[in-house]
């Protein structure tokens, strides 16, 4: 093993390590109260599916086509939205992902982009079929 493999659980923060090796968020939920789907630039593919109880995001989960970037990205806006408010939730953002997780390399922040944006559109879909409840009965395939 070469010295730049063994040195990457040296390099990484706890923070980095949980997120991006942590897989129980990782389902896909059958009808979500919101869901968000993006695609980067770099290939990889973020969905996010959102519980909303009470006003509150009572759970998210995600689903990635990609590199474990973009895991512990997804799995750090979870775990930063779960229990907020739908408004606070607006106020995550990729500058929070990367400052949470510590040590995301920067030629990968746009993983965090890309989670982050895929979050903004699964809460703009939970929005929208609050104002249009009939099309919750008609899920996107």
């Amino acid at each position: 093993m070469n010295g730049k493999n063994s040195d990457f659980w040296q390099v990484h923060s706890e923070h980095y390590l949980e997120m991006a090796f942590r897989y129980d968020r990782r389902e896909r939920i059958r009808n979500p109260d919101g869901y968000g789907k993006r695609t980067g630039k770099c290939g990889d593919t973020i969905e996010m599916f959102l519980t909303i109880k009470k006003g509150r995001i009572h759970r998210v989960s995600f689903d990635v086509d990609g590199c474990i970037n973009t895991n512990a990205c997804g799995d750090a806006v979870a775990h930063l939205a779960e229990g907020r408010a739908l408004a606070a939730a607006w106020e995550i953002t990729p500058e929070a992902v990367i400052d949470f997780l510590e040590t995301l390399p920067p030629q990968n922040h746009h993983c965090a982009e890309l989670a982050v944006g895929a979050f903004y559109l699964a809460l703009a879909n939970y929005q929208e079929l609050q104002r249009e409840t009939w099309k919750k009965l008609y899920p996107r395939g």
